[in-house]
């Protein structure tokens, strides 16, 4: 016979356990492609949570129904720092680059800033910014770890 008090504290465990399961499904919402009605872009990543030195594949998706512009053949991609501070943006020709409804492009970042260092561990923010036919800016970011 197992004791009361055990038998209270595996309840428990269980109980927050499935509380946090639906916690992580629903309210921190890590979907990260959602296709919608007008102009949107998506940003995906394969996982949220990257090994120092590992690359990370990044696409950029058109996820609305209206064709998206871009300044330069780097999608208008940008990683920073919480902060904010720019820690890297891909070299790319100053040409516009289109993206139509549904299309893609895959980006990747070797973990190497602009200034050449290797980027410490901590948090990422990537970041895309294009507009739409009637210039309206359209931007989409996502979070990402770094761990040792």
């Amino acid at each position: 016979m197992l004791a009361k008090s055990l038998v209270i504290f595996i309840v428990i465990g269980m109980v927050s356990g499935f509380v946090y399961g639906i916690y992580l499904m629903d309210v921190k919402n890590t979907n990260q492609l959602v296709f919608v009605e007008g102009p949107s872009i998506s940003l995906v990543t394969e996982k949220f949570d990257f090994k120092k030195g590992e690359v990370i594949k990044i696409r950029i998706v058109n996820s609305g129904t209206t064709s998206l512009i871009f300044s330069d053949a780097s999608y208008g991609l940008r990683i920073t720092g919480l902060s904010g501070i720019l820690m890297y943006t891909p070299v790319s020709v100053q040409v516009v680059s289109h993206l139509d409804p549904g299309d893609e492009i895959e980006l990747s970042w070797n973990q190497i800033k602009n200034d050449g260092d290797v980027a410490l561990e901590g948090l990422y923010k990537i970041s895309a910014k294009g507009m739409d036919e009637q210039g309206i800016p359209v931007e989409k970011s996502t979070i990402v770890t770094i761990w040792k």
